[in-house]
């Protein structure tokens, strides 16, 4: 059986774009600074920089020039990004099922008063309109 190719980030790009989400438009050295920081991972410049040389190639990066150095953003927001992954999820592992999906998001872990009370005003929302 074939693997159907995921058209979503990796857990790097990932990283890198919340980052960008997290601290707004950065350089190279800025980001792999604060990957660097938050992860105890050894991956070097050169390997942060060429990750992020195709994620502008997917589109998944924007790359500005300023004079003296390149200024990266996310093509797409923290939310957009979220939906996709969220959506492709659902397509793939529960059979387009919201209902499956949310029993086992709410199942595999202990979800807060404060998230519960959350869920509830969502669900009233979509109930009323």
């Amino acid at each position: 059986m074939a693997r159907r190719k995921t058209t979503g980030p990796t857990d790097r790009e990932l990283a890198i774009l919340s980052v960008l989400w997290e601290r707004g438009p950065s350089t190279v050295r800025e980001v792999h600074e604060a990957l660097h920081h938050e992860d105890s991972d050894e991956t070097g410049y050169t390997t942060t920089l060429k990750l992020m040389q195709i994620m502008v190639e997917k589109g998944s990066l924007v790359r500005e020039d300023d004079s003296r150095r390149h200024i990266y953003r996310p093509a797409l927001s923290e939310e957009r990004t979220q939906k996709q992954l969220v959506q492709d999820l659902l397509d793939r592992v529960f059979a387009g099922s919201a209902e499956k999906l949310v029993m086992r998001a709410l199942s595999a872990r202990k979800v807060t008063p404060n998230e519960l009370k959350r869920i509830r005003q969502m669900i009233e929302e979509m109930e009323e309109a």
